[in-house]
């Protein structure tokens, strides 16, 4: 989003001093050796200028006090007097400096800065702006906005969104056979399926472990394959030498459990996760092998993946694009062609885990999006952000999810994990808590893959298939996103009213009127973001 004149500050400028402008240069003061002034533009509002710089640091800062275990989102309207530039904010403490948010700034409309930070300390600090193009290149900002969170008040958001995107209200009245209401029915509500997905990825041990078969089926109806469907495993030792039996057979697995499964992934650019015999080949021979990776793999799973993840991670690595001299788009469409009802992602890491990405940070994730789009691929179009995390910054992964969204494409968290590291579970709850609260997120896949050897980076379970605390947290957070368990008892009026996770719901009356006779009644609703809300009238009998 650029626009010819920045919005108000968010929250008013929180506790930013002139967070417009409008006061000079007062609460703002050079970082650097930049000179700084104010100007108006020609649409009347008043901005902060740095010029003369000589370093990516040369710019304006205001000194803040940070408090410990409060949250604080940053955000400002940047531009820049020529051209276009990477601008991060910065936050200079103490102990360092650390980037708190990205954007990249173009001369002739103020683009949007959003970002954040934890206060894992109580002491002073400095926001400032920061660009690497010092090349004559003026640092403009306006409605700059910093603003402390409380830890409630951050939960408080969290459920105000919930309760707004991912619940709604639902009226049940229970009815004899004869319409009358009915006084102290108990409504049993129960879950089918979730609107909200959560999967987890596979490994091809669940074919023959039923420890790993009797923990994973119950829990997930959406899953990944780890490595059986990527290039390297199929067609390792020589070219058109495939094998795919165990990515046969787990997709038969899975459609077996009534499953859904995105598929992972078609190439990747990342040279060394490509099969050894390719990493050399010409470039009329390395075209000859994705064509026929290509016309193996696709039609192989036409119709049966709700997902591809196309030119895997294409951001931070470029190989099979520089062999062949094309761009991505060439991957889309051509996928696109071959499924046309699955739905074509980027996928990438440090997106949302990263303040100091600067490869596929959000901003330059949405111009990958546009870059493939101008290029000529029209089809359905995702965005999938991996979630590899290690200490998780809550407030930027917020503000990068809100970036992000402004494409208004499905976007999954599509590889979600934690290190292992003191507080990994809470950690992961955190992360889930956030994501399960943002209206842009369509679903959640974890990556924990159950392998003997141990997890790629975060195991849910020990070997014996008993929870270790990071399956508790998806334990927990799944039954209470599906009102496991939840009853209800009717009035007067034989009414009873809640609120409702989207999904399918099987939702049975008891009343002693059928106790008598030994019977219950079972009826199947489903509960949707912008369904017209309505009472149902659920008879005791036909």
């Amino acid at each position: 989003m650029c626009l010819e004149s920045p919005l108000n500050p968010q929250y008013s400028g929180g506790i930013a001093i002139n967070p417009e402008i409008n006061d000079g240069l007062n609460g703002w003061t050079p970082f650097g050796s930049a000179n700084i002034e104010t100007r108006t533009s020609k649409y009347g509002n008043i901005f902060i200028v740095a010029s003369q710089r000589t370093q990516p640091y040369d710019s304006f800062s205001q000194k803040i006090y940070v408090e410990k275990d409060k949250m604080y989102t940053i955000s400002a309207w940047v531009q820049v007097s020529q051209g276009n530039a990477d601008i991060v904010a910065k936050l200079r403490t103490t102990t360092g400096d650390f980037p708190t948010g990205w954007t990249v700034a173009t001369y002739g409309c103020w683009s949007m800065l959003k970002g954040g930070f934890n206060g894992n300390f109580s002491g002073p600090a400095e926001l400032y702006f920061e660009s690497k193009d010092i090349s004559s290149v003026e640092l403009w900002a306006d409605s700059i906005s910093i603003q402390p969170f409380t830890l409630l008040e951050w939960k408080s958001h969290q459920n105000q969104s919930i309760d707004k995107t991912r619940k709604s209200k639902v009226k049940f009245q229970a009815v004899d056979h004869q319409g009358q209401p009915l006084v102290n029915a108990k409504i049993l509500i129960k879950q089918t399926n979730a609107a909200f997905a959560i999967g987890n990825a596979i490994s091809s041990h669940i074919l023959t472990n039923v420890g790993y078969q009797e923990w994973y089926n119950p829990r997930f109806k959406l899953t990944v394959f780890e490595n059986e469907m990527k290039w390297w495993f199929t067609e390792p030792l020589s070219p058109g030498k495939e094998d795919y039996h165990l990515a046969d057979a787990m997709l038969q697995y899975v459609k077996n459990n009534t499953m859904l499964v995105r598929g992972h992934n078609i190439v990747w650019e990342n040279q060394d996760q490509l099969p050894p015999w390719e990493k050399n080949l010409s470039p009329p021979l390395l075209q000859a092998a994705i064509e026929r990776r290509y016309n193996s793999l696709i039609p192989r799973f036409q119709g049966q993946m709700m997902h591809w993840d196309v030119d895997n991670e294409n951001m931070h690595f470029h190989y099979l694009e520089s062999q062949l001299g094309i761009n991505s788009a060439y991957f889309y469409k051509k996928a696109h062609a071959m499924d046309v009802n699955a739905i074509m992602f980027v996928n990438e890491y440090a997106t949302i885990e990263n303040p100091d990405e600067t490869v596929a940070n959000p901003a330059k994730y949405l111009a990958k999006i546009k870059e493939i789009q101008s290029l000529g691929y029209d089809g359905p179009f995702g965005m999938g952000l991996q979630g590899h995390f290690d200490t998780p910054n809550i407030p930027y992964m917020r503000s990068a999810l809100d970036m992000l969204a402004t494409a208004n494409l499905p976007m999954w968290i599509t590889e979600l994990d934690v290190s292992s590291r003191p507080l990994q579970a809470d950690y992961l709850n955190d992360i889930m808590w956030e994501l399960h609260a943002h209206p842009g997120v369509n679903g959640i896949m974890l990556w924990s893959p159950w392998q003997p050897q141990g997890c790629y980076r975060m195991c849910l379970t020990d070997n014996d298939f008993k929870n270790l605390p990071t399956g508790n947290v998806v334990d927990n957070l799944m039954r209470e996103w599906s009102h496991h368990g939840l009853i209800g008892i009717t009035n007067e009026n034989g009414y009873f009213e809640t609120s409702l996770y989207h999904g399918d719901y099987e939702v049975t009356i008891k009343h002693p009127a059928a106790a008598r006779n030994n019977k219950s009644f079972a009826h199947r609703i489903n509960v949707a973001k912008g369904k017209k809300s309505s009472t149902l009238v659920m008879k005791l009998s036909a």
